[in-house]
């Protein structure tokens, strides 16, 4: 996981100033994120994936597809659901 938050960032041409700017943290906490000195939080996580436009999956390597899912509509969940 950490490996493709870094990726990611470099492949953007970032520095990890400037994601942590974007995640409203410092420069060392998001460099924590990325070498695993820290738990990259959940809200975190689903800031970077829409961020990067990828699933939350893929930063955490359950799958290499990139792409990020779908995204439901939730006036029409109960209508699929019936």
């Amino acid at each position: 996981m950490y490996q493709r938050i870094r990726d990611l960032r470099e492949d953007a041409d970032l520095l990890q100033k400037d994601i942590a700017r974007l995640l409203h943290c410092s420069q060392v906490c998001y460099s924590h994120y990325e070498t695993g000195k820290r738990d990259i939080p959940t809200e975190v996580l689903i800031q970077l994936s829409r961020f990067y436009d990828t699933s939350v999956d893929y930063l955490l390597g359950e799958t290499d597809t990139k792409e990020p899912y779908p995204k439901i509509i939730h006036n029409n969940i109960a209508g699929a659901l019936k």
